[in-house]
């Protein structure tokens, strides 16, 4: 196993008598049934659907405390908070910010698993995908020893992004823009963060006439190239046409955010994808269950 501490990420607790009730009809997971040393991925939307902050929501055991940790994008920490506190009203919650002294370290396993418990931290598998592995709440000084007790070796942060890369799976900030994107189009969907059965929760309107209607044209999805990596954010053309914008890459893996009919069309032409004048090709995941424009498969 290898584990890594994500610099990137921050944490953000949420406690008191009405936590769970709060976090819940808000966010766009389910978390009445969330149980301790568990975890949920989901999402605080605005009122229009689209993501201000995703997380991974895990409950921390009453023995240590109790209360739900989100392990969020370190840069959405302050926007998550002021919009939490802006909707607490009377609620018996606290929302607090512990970042400063709380990191998150991910450990995954070469053969696409990781299993395991350690007592220096809150931890919890990943909820998205299970070759994503585990994580761990804790101060960055037990990372070491974390990392022992769980059996992984401890290695740098960019192993763990091109580990991620290489599943598919986008990153808030790098293959979709906080305030611009809907949840399907982060593969939310796809990957546990929607529950489409819970009740009312902010931008669940919305949400929910993409997903019953299927109008989510627009996704991230994992793309091949060879060579040098396209630059995040470069323009992805179909000849003199704008399909999509590259994001983050590693090693041949990368992941485009791409309207995928216009792939289609692109590719039923016979046209090429280039992003910077590098070629690229979409090739579907094997987590993903929408329809995919020539239907490869990651393997491939």
């Amino acid at each position: 196993m290898k584990s890594a501490i994500l610099p990137d990420r921050g944490v953000v607790k949420v406690a008191g008598d009405d936590a769970r009730q709060f976090l819940h009809g808000l966010v766009s997971a389910d978390l009445l049934t969330l149980a301790a040393n568990e975890a949920r991925f989901c999402a605080l939307l605005t009122p229009q659907g689209k993501i201000i902050a995703d997380f991974i929501v895990a409950e921390a055991p009453a023995a240590a405390g109790g209360g739900f940790f989100l392990d969020t994008p370190q840069a959405q920490t302050a926007i998550l908070v002021q919009r939490l506190n802006l909707y607490k009203l009377r609620s018996q919650v606290m929302v607090e910010d512990l970042s400063a002294t709380l990191a998150v370290l991910a450990a995954w396993g070469d053969d696409g698993k990781a299993a395991g418990k350690t007592s220096y931290g809150l931890c919890y598998a990943d909820p998205r995908l299970p070759a994503l592995g585990l994580r761990v709440m804790l101060p960055p000084h037990l990372a070491g020893a974390a990392a022992a007790e769980l059996g992984a070796a401890m290695v740098d942060a960019a192993a763990y992004e091109a580990h991620r890369i290489a599943l598919g799976i986008p990153q808030g900030g790098r293959d979709f823009a906080y305030g611009d994107a809907f949840p399907h189009e982060a593969d939310m969907d796809q990957l546990g963060g929607v529950d489409f059965v819970k009740g009312c929760y902010v931008g669940q309107e919305v949400v929910s006439r993409m997903e019953h209607r299927g109008i989510a044209r627009t996704r991230a999805v994992p793309v091949r190239y060879e060579g040098a990596a396209p630059a995040a954010g470069s323009a992805v053309m179909a000849g003199e046409r704008q399909v999509g914008t590259m994001g983050s890459a590693a090693f041949g893996h990368g992941l485009a955010l791409l309207r995928l009919d216009r792939v289609a069309e692109a590719l039923g032409r016979g046209e090429a994808l280039l992003a910077a004048g590098v070629p690229i090709r979409p090739v579907k995941p094997d987590w993903a269950r929408f329809a995919f424009p020539g239907d490869a498969k990651a393997a491939e």
